[in-house]
């Protein structure tokens, strides 16, 4: 990135005008550089010499005219500044930006790539919903958050593992297996009661009728303590094809589908509560066994196994994170929870305490609630009482590339509003709209330059001097830097907003510059607005698969 040579270069400055005596010695602070919000000051700026004048007992703007002076020549250095109080501007050469051109077109669809996950392995796990029913679209954030958090971190140089955690075991999957028991009977004309607490959802009653069709009534001759587990089965294959495809339409393939029970067929549950017991971190109180959170500073205890021997809740958790971390050896994890896991946080630092972990190597990335809206009301959902809109029906209704794109448009920790009508407009309104066209736009222009035997070949890109052009190759350059700010704050949503800004500068250029015209004293100037046309549809294209998306060549 330009930004970390910049950095280097600024450093080098300041440690060079110490060994003059211009300065005086003393630690030097990380050099920050930002983008100025009005662009006559540059491109760069840094405040490092703010942060120097008590280190230097100087002025910082004399600080910074001392730095300037010792700041090496580079190609891509066009013009520094020293700006009252104290800063350093920084605009880039003209040439050296036209000449980024000739770079992106080279990197092709890796361009944006950095490296600062340097190969470690990290695990993402998002999804991971109780397998009892369809996707809803609250789950729909969690695994359009996790898979856009996953791509720009396998950009930025990790090993990324993307995983769904199928919780296929506890006293949900029990009901479960009681509910799918109840409607499968009830398929065949039986008359059996609906248990209580169950399952209502009409989907339960779909997939009961289709094993009833495929499998007739050979569960009703069995005792029903051998039938429901094994319905409870059949039913947990159906919710987990219907899963499946679900995130598959929106272009999400899990590396790995981990199944709870094997945490207890593999004897991981025994392994951690003996870690656990060796440690003293267990007692017995009422007839169960709880972790002891409170010995490692957490307010409230939590129960291991209840007092009727099951393991609860947090005892999956346990021996999943050890799986994770001491079992496959994943450097650092990532789980994408709902915010109402909040109160879970310090347990899980807790938890990874007791198992002799750094707690920084699990992180867990908590999201708000999605309010859909439709005709300016709200659409009401209801899991627990059948009442739910399906993920599938969204995707069906405003296409998968809007479903990504909206449920990424906002930090996590932001509430979010889908309005299905903005989602399906056909109008600069609609920023997935605004954004493709834009992709689409570059495609017809070349298409129409193959046509017209327009070439991009020998074009001289030092021809590209209109501001409106080089505004557009600045976007381009920034997408390294948006896929770091993505990766540090575990923010993908950054994406969608620079996709808007970049789709906008080129909509700006091709407004301002005609990139194929009939004159012949404009061929040189059209091949080089060929290959920047190029560069732009590799960035958009870039931008919008980091997104999950489609780059449409027409719309």
């Amino acid at each position: 990135m330009i930004k970390d040579e910049l950095t280097r270069l600024i450093a080098q400055a300041i440690k060079k005008a110490q060994h003059k005596g211009d300065l005086p010695k003393f630690d030097i602070p990380e050099v920050v550089l930002e983008h100025p919000k009005q662009a006559e000051h540059g491109d760069y700026a840094t405040p490092v010499c703010l942060q120097m004048a008590r280190l230097a007992r100087m002025a910082p703007v004399e600080i910074a005219k001392q730095v300037v002076k010792c700041l090496p020549q580079a190609e891509a250095i066009g013009q520094v500044e020293v700006a009252h109080p104290g800063y350093i501007n920084i605009t880039l050469s003209q040439h050296w930006l036209a000449q980024q051109v000739e770079d992106i077109l080279d990197t092709g669809e890796t361009w944006g790539n950095i490296n600062l996950g340097q190969g470690r392995r990290v695990q993402v796990e998002y999804g991971s919903a109780n397998p009892t029913g369809p996707l809803h679209i609250g789950f729909a954030r969690n695994v359009v958050l996790g898979d856009g958090l996953a791509n720009v971190l396998a950009a930025a140089g990790y090993d990324v593992q993307r995983e769904y955690y199928v919780n296929d075991a506890g006293t949900q999957m029990d009901l479960f297996g009681e509910t799918m028991y109840a409607r499968y009977a009830q398929a065949l004309g039986r008359d059996v009661p609906f248990p209580e607490g169950g399952y209502p959802g009409s989907y339960i009653e779909d997939w009961a009728a289709e094993i009833a069709a495929e499998e007739g009534d050979k569960y009703l001759h069995m005792p029903r303590e051998e039938a429901v587990p094994l319905l409870r089965d059949l039913g947990l294959s159906k919710v987990l094809a219907h899963i499946r495809q679900d995130v598959e339409s929106l272009g999400i393939r899990y590396d790995n589908w981990f199944s709870e029970r094997t945490l207890y067929e593999e004897g991981h549950f025994e392994r951690i509560m003996t870690i656990l017991r060796q440690g003293d971190h267990l007692f017995t109180r009422d007839g169960a066994v709880w972790f002891a959170a409170s010995r490692l500073g957490v307010d409230k205890d939590e129960v291991l196994i209840r007092s009727n021997g099951e393991p609860g809740y947090f005892a999956s958790d346990i021996a999943y994170h050890y799986h994770k971390f001491v079992v496959r050896g994943f450097d650092w994890v990532i789980d994408v929870w709902g915010a109402d896991h909040q109160g879970h946080v310090p347990r899980m630092r807790a938890m990874m305490q007791a198992l002799g972990l750094d707690p920084k190597r699990l992180t867990l990335l908590l999201y708000q609630l999605v309010t859909l809206k439709r005709g300016g009301e709200v659409v009401r959902l209801s899991k627990r009482k059948g009442e739910i809109i399906t993920l599938r029906e969204i995707i069906e209704e405003v296409g998968p590339d809007a479903v990504r794109f909206f449920l990424l448009s906002r930090s996590a920790d932001s509430q979010m509003d889908f309005d299905l009508d903005l989602a399906k407009e056909q109008s600069e309104r609609n920023p997935v709209y605004y954004v493709q066209y834009a992709h689409a736009r570059i495609a017809s222009i070349l298409r129409y330059a193959a046509e017209q035997g327009a070439t991009a070949e020998g074009g001289d890109l030092s021809l590209l001097t209109h501001p409106s052009e080089l505004a557009l190759i600045r976007q381009m350059l920034l997408l390294p830097e948006i896929i770091e700010q993505a990766v540090l704050n575990l923010a993908p949503h950054h994406l969608t907003y620079y996709a808007q800004d970049l789709a906008s500068a080129f909509h700006v250029f091709y407004r301002d510059c005609r990139v194929v015209s009939s004159d012949p004293a404009d061929a040189e100037v059209s091949r080089a607005r060929l290959k920047l046309a190029r560069a732009a549809k590799t960035v958009l294209a870039r931008t919008l698969h980091l997104m999950g998306m489609t780059a449409p060549e027409s719309m």
